[in-house]
């Protein structure tokens, strides 16, 4: 572009960067987190269409572009700096969001881009839909599963089926279907660029993803973000650049794995063999650098806590403000007893590792906490329970009634069983290098616990060793603690600003070599599971 075409491009991007910020604020944190709104900064977009010039060239040609979910128009902005108007033989943009499409039209018709209004996941679906793309630059909605409602889910996983042969998890979220359809929408030996969560990489709905990508495509390169550095101020989604070319793999090809610092100058690079990645449960353990220390523990066999331990997510209550009180608050109250169970505070409140318990079987701390439990119809509890009949008569005015949880439950007040257990893991935590996101609890109380907690039940070996042997028990609560934090958080997964997770599934893949170690007789129970029904 000549120098008044490049001054008219960055004054358009000055005014594209203002409406993107009065549309946003237009809108609450929760809707845009629904709308799974999060504008790609410009600057990231340039960095990525930067990429693309530099790797492909002029094997690209002409650019017929193309943005399934263009917002403002960020990456076709970004196009028009990198590739230059002339280069740009077409550009299509589609927009759900009316707002969004007016102001993208408004930007940027008069350089060649074309703005079609509606869902792109239907009209890609649709045989008079736009011709193919040979370029893809992309940041899909990031719409978790559980805000697609069941119909839509439906129609998507049909749709991607019909035109990908790809079998989608129902756990996936709407940008694991955005980049199936486009890719299948896309002209063959055409290339793409996407920025998406990197969570796809770890976790179960990832599969059907990860097999398209070292299968049907050549991948060309991954690469993901350092945690600490949040790529969107107002998402804490760890994000990776996904880049590749719509044509099958080579036997032998290698795709660049990538981590920290900038797409073009990252803090670590290495090359990972097509095959090792069809292999690999966890992608985000390459490329291996001190900072990404997502270590996958050992998947050559072996016990694992899995093996030891029934894991399970804590009670989710629905309205963890409602349901569970103050004891002190419950007494005051008149609350009954025996509609009452002892429950542990959240984390943040929980300073030890220990719970010891009082006489009534609480947690002796400072604080105690109860969760109201009853199954009773509402007409008993009106008759027998008045003092909880009216405080759950409060329970409307508060919101808590129209619930997704709480609006599912007969009677609505019911509480998911769990029995106490003698140890917990916490869900969530940060931490880095040697310092371990999450913290082993010794549970010597009745009480269980909120979904801000796993709890482990010991099962078959482990169970029968310590009802012979219940003074072990200490050593298993050691023992777990013994767990690093590399092995932690390589089993995790983690979002962006550093924050970690675990799941039960996740957490039951940990080593538990040590257990085996210290209780040889662990061994034999292990492998007796192993054999179990083979000759029924």
């Amino acid at each position: 572009m000549n120098d008044i075409n490049v001054h008219c491009a960055e004054s358009v991007e000055l005014r594209r960067q203002a409406i993107q910020a009065a549309v946003d604020a237009k809108k609450s944190s929760a809707e845009r987190n629904q709308l799974g709104q999060f504008a790609t900064p410009n600057s990231l977009a340039v960095e990525i269409a930067g990429f693309i010039d530099a790797t492909v060239g002029e094997r690209l040609g002409e650019i017929r572009f193309a943005d399934p979910s263009v917002g403002s128009g960020s990456f076709f902005s970004a196009a028009l700096a990198v590739f230059g108007r002339d280069r740009i033989r077409s550009s299509v943009g589609v927009e759900l969001d009316p707002e969004f499409a007016d102001a993208a039209h408004d930007l940027w018709s008069r350089e060649g881009l074309e703005v079609v209004r509606g869902d792109f996941t239907r009209i890609v679906a649709d045989v008079a839909r736009p011709s193919g793309p040979n370029l893809i630059l992309a940041n899909p909605p990031y719409v978790r599963h559980h805000h697609l409602d069941r119909q839509v889910k439906e129609r998507l996983r049909h749709d991607t089926f019909e035109l990908t042969g790809v079998k989608v998890n129902g756990l996936a979220g709407l940008y694991v279907y955005f980049v199936l359809l486009a890719t299948a929408w896309m002209d063959d030996d055409g290339y793409a660029a996407w920025l998406v969560p990197s969570e796809f990489m770890d976790v179960n709905y990832g599969a059907s993803l990860k097999t398209y990508l070292t299968s049907r495509v050549e991948l060309i390169r991954m690469h993901r973000f350092d945690p600490d550095e949040v790529q969107f101020g107002d998402a804490l989604v760890s994000s990776v650049v996904v880049v590749f070319r719509k044509s099958r793999p080579s036997l032998d090809h290698e795709c660049e794995f990538s981590f920290g610092g900038t797409l073009v100058e990252p803090k670590v690079i290495d090359n990972i063999p097509l095959q090792r990645l069809r292999d690999c449960r966890k992608w985000t353990v390459y490329p291996s650098h001190p900072k990404n220390d997502r270590r996958a523990s050992d998947e050559g066999g072996g016990a694992a806590i899995g093996d030891l331990f029934r894991v399970r997510r804590g009670i989710a209550t629905g309205d963890n403000k409602f349901f569970v009180l103050d004891r002190e608050e419950v007494r005051r109250q008149g609350l009954p007893e025996e509609c009452l169970r002892p429950i542990l505070p959240s984390p943040r409140n929980l300073k030890g590792t220990v719970v010891e318990a009082d006489e009534d079987g609480y947690p002796l701390l400072e604080r105690q906490h109860c969760l109201i439990d009853c199954d009773l119809p509402e007409h008993i509890v009106e008759e027998r329970y008045p003092a909880l009949w009216r405080y759950l008569q409060t329970a409307s005015a508060r919101g808590v009634r129209s619930g997704y949880l709480v609006s599912k439950r007969n009677p609505w007040y019911k509480q998911e069983q769990r029995e106490a257990c003698p140890y917990l893991c916490t869900y969530m935590g940060r931490g880095a290098a040697e310092k371990k996101p999450f913290r082993f609890i010794f549970n010597r109380s009745g009480a269980i616990a909120t979904n801000l907690y796993l709890m482990l039940y010991p099962q078959r070996a482990l169970l029968s060793m310590l009802k012979e042997h219940p003074e072990r028990a200490v050593g298993v609560h050691e023992l777990l603690g013994e767990v690093t934090g590399h092995e932690l958080r390589g089993e995790g997964r983690v979002y962006g600003g550093g924050l970690n997770k675990i799941e039960p599934r996740e957490l039951g893949r940990v080593s538990a070599a040590s257990f085996v170690a210290r209780w040889p007789e662990l061994a034999c129970g292990l492998r007796h599971q192993e054999t179990a029904g083979l000759f029924d």
